[in-house]
């Protein structure tokens, strides 16, 4: 049987262990805003901002009376050659990938209902989609381009670089 010092220390070391492996997860989970990329790397994944990030998501998209938690909520971020870039995500902002697709059934299925229709709505088309719609007849046709792509297929204008 152990001595009760000898007890005491065991109970210390491993409430001092399991502290030591709270924190590094934490870090890890959590890193520094000049560490969120690994350098030189490109990875088109959406991730959640870390806390680091905050300060820097709410200036460049002019949040300054949104909480830290808020714009941790509403803002995601990748990595395109070891630098982040920042998307806040809102009703008519998609951070995901561009819809580039030319072929817009929901659209077809509204012209259907309002052939000869000068537009769209983006209800219809979708907020993701990079051109302007029309219908031609009761068909849904391109007019034009509303949205250019990032080489990575993104909505160029809704990401900014961290800096």
């Amino acid at each position: 049987m152990l001595s009760k010092e000898l007890r005491r220390l065991v109970r210390l070391v491993a409430v001092l262990t399991a502290l030591a492996a709270m924190g590094s997860r934490a870090e890890a989970a959590d890193p520094p805003a000049g560490a969120v990329c690994a350098p030189a790397v490109t990875d088109d994944t959406l991730r959640p901002l870390p806390a680091a990030l905050a300060p820097v998501a709410k200036r460049l998209f002019d949040l300054p009376k949104m909480t830290d938690a808020q714009v941790r909520r509403s803002t995601v971020f990748r990595c395109v050659d070891g630098k982040a870039l920042l998307c806040t995500t809102g009703a008519n902002l998609p951070c995901g990938k561009a819809n580039v697709s030319r072929s817009l059934p929901a659209g077809a299925a509204w012209c259907k209902q309002h052939p000869d229709s000068s537009d769209i709505p983006m209800s219809v088309t979708g907020h993701d989609t990079i051109y302007r719609w029309r219908c031609a007849g009761p068909s849904a046709e391109v007019v034009g381009i509303a949205a250019t792509v990032d080489a990575r297929g993104f909505i160029g204008r809704f990401w900014k670089a961290a800096d």
